[in-house]
């Protein structure tokens, strides 16, 4: 079976950032996924998980009401492994284009006085949120991505390495 692309990526290398993770063709129309990385893989700790969940309400919110790219977006939620959420956009922008969008929708979740969604009626796990503590990632990440607007590694996966046998099998390292 295939790796994946995503899994294609070197996990023990990446930082925080803004990274196209895929780009998918239907028809004569690209629909990219991003990823928008806050921690790095397995060495800090991951988001928890109740702010991992308001800040999906919340910048689902703020990206879906930008005047300038909701008519873009298509999906805005959290991986997995709580380091960082995916973004899937009409089109195909460079991640240094989402860079403006990304650092206002991260400084955004600070004005915030609640969770937008968090109400039994809008919500699978209303209980589950952590407004206060959203916001200190949030402000972090922004930080981040300010202190680091000129670091070409923000924008840019590190590949693993793959490795061929004679026989033309692949071996990966992540």
């Amino acid at each position: 079976m295939e790796l994946i692309q995503s899994f294609s990526v070197d996990h023990t290398r990446i930082v925080p950032g803004i990274f196209i993770s895929r780009v998918d063709y239907l028809g004569d129309h690209s629909v990219t996924t991003y990823d928008i990385r806050l921690k790095r893989p397995n060495r800090e700790p991951v988001i928890d998980v109740a702010a991992m969940h308001s800040l999906e309400h919340i910048i689902a919110t703020f990206l879906r009401n930008d005047p300038d790219w909701k008519d873009e977006v298509i999906y805005w939620g959290p991986m997995g492994c709580l380091t960082g959420f995916y973004l899937i956009l009409k089109g195909n922008r460079t991640p240094q284009e989402l860079y403006e969008l990304m650092l206002r929708a991260f400084k955004s979740v600070g004005d915030v006085q609640e969770v937008p969604g968090a109400a039994p009626v809008n919500c699978g796990h209303y209980l589950m949120h952590n407004l206060e503590m959203a916001k200190w990632y949030a402000k972090e990440f922004a930080a981040y991505l300010e202190a680091n607007a000129e670091n070409s590694n923000i924008f840019e996966y590190p590949k693993t390495k793959r490795l061929m046998t004679d026989d033309g099998q692949h071996f990966y390292d992540s």
